[in-house]
């Protein structure tokens, strides 16, 4: 089995188990007996100590987590080294471990551009999404974590699957967005808010019947947000 930052020994500890014979399959002598099952004692608390226990009971959510949200190997990776980090920094001490390991995967996503939302990780976790968001932003500040600008375009075929909207109404939904950022309206706006709005006018223009409330529901924005960008997105389809 590979090492991996997302095993609690990264794979690479041995483990004495609990027997009386040795390699050839003879019976240990007495005196040996008492020798090995010193050793086997030492070597189940070594892996028992309060850091491998953190650990473990850690990366256990995690692939709770990764399964329920269907990411990759490589983003569990990283969410394991982002946890390590802060436990290394004693970020976790008096704070919940769900909340931090789920905290630690919403940054690998928001890393490596994959789109899920706080409010994807807080609901498979079974928490409110702003303790999710409080303790993201403990690891962003006090990891120093550089974070890249999630794009609206990738939002897109996320939002769109969870809709039903056909391929032609997204792929005319991606082209106001590409408008949109060539104007610069799209700069420090909510990517998910926007790919949302974006859906919703190219709905509008094939004639699709989906309400601002479905596309808000996929998108895991309020309607207000999509009514706010409606009025600069639908200015750029006029022109």
């Amino acid at each position: 089995m590979p090492s991996s930052l997302a095993i609690h020994d990264k794979g690479l500890a041995t483990k004495i188990g609990f027997g009386n014979k040795d390699a050839s399959g003879r019976q240990l002598i007495p005196r040996e007996k008492a020798r090995v099952h010193r050793m086997q004692t030492w070597d189940w608390r070594s892996q028992m100590q309060p850091f491998h226990r953190n650990l473990l009971r850690a990366f256990n959510e995690l692939d709770k987590l990764a399964d329920k949200l269907k990411v990759s190997s490589s983003i569990v990776e990283k969410a394991a080294y982002i946890y390590r980090k802060a436990l290394k920094k004693d970020l976790v001490r008096g704070r919940s471990i769900s909340c931090i390991i789920a905290a630690s995967l919403y940054a690998a996503c928001r890393k490596t551009r994959t789109p899920r939302t706080l409010k994807d990780v807080a609901k498979v976790i079974g928490v409110r999404s702003r303790e999710v968001a409080k303790n993201y932003r403990l690891l962003f500040k006090e990891l120093n974590l550089k974070m890249p600008v999630t794009d609206s375009v990738k939002c897109v075929s996320r939002i769109a699957s969870k809709v039903e909207i056909p391929e032609r109404t997204s792929r005319k939904a991606l082209r106001i967005l590409e408008k949109a950022k060539r104007k610069g309206i799209s700069a420090g706006k909510d990517p998910m808010g926007l790919a949302g709005t974006a859906l919703y006018i190219a709905c509008i223009s094939d004639g699709i019947t989906r309400t601002q409330k479905d596309i808000s529901k996929a998108a895991g924005v309020s309607e207000v947000t999509i009514r706010n960008h409606f009025k600069s997105l639908r200015r750029i389809v006029k022109t």
